[in-house]
């Protein structure tokens, strides 16, 4: 299954928000009262969560649960993404929902933290003939360094 950085909208109306590791739309829903379970199924449906990103400095507890959940890295931006901004990403990429938007731009801020890193790694992971490229950027994300994930454990520290 393919790991994957998730953007999450709850409320009334839930969204969720895909992309790959290289940062790629793969897939976004929304659901009317689709609550935790709906997110879930959904999240799963798609892959495994490496990040679950919200655009609030302040997560609710749905997102922390979701998170929770997968016990994947929690991504929470420095301050809340701004409307415009959000608004900005969303057009871009053609997306016209609010709640797909608020979850696309949380999952695009969560990326674009990472970006550089797995950059580098998938650059040095082809070097050294690395097959499983996404195992690889999902170590870093947990906190692995580059030549950790490569070799395929945590030196202690």
């Amino acid at each position: 299954m393919r790991h994957i950085i998730v953007g999450v909208d709850p409320g009334k109306t839930s969204a969720i928000a895909c992309l790959t590791l290289d940062g790629r739309l793969v897939h976004r829903a929304h659901a009317a009262a689709g609550g935790m379970p709906w997110m879930l199924e959904s999240i799963m449906a798609v892959g495994t969560p490496s990040i679950i990103a919200t655009d609030r400095k302040v997560p609710g507890l749905t997102v922390r649960k979701v998170n929770a959940a997968f016990n994947s890295t929690l991504f929470i931006p420095t301050k809340d993404i701004l409307m415009i901004e959000k608004r900005e990403l969303a057009r871009m990429a053609g997306i016209k929902d609010p709640h797909e938007r608020d979850a696309y731009a949380a999952a695009v801020k969560a990326y674009r933290t990472y970006a550089n890193k797995l950059s580098q790694a998938e650059h040095i992971s082809r070097r050294s003939d690395q097959n499983d490229i996404d195992m690889i950027k999902a170590k870093i994300i947990q906190r692995y360094s580059i030549s950790e994930a490569i070799e395929g454990r945590k030196a202690n520290r």
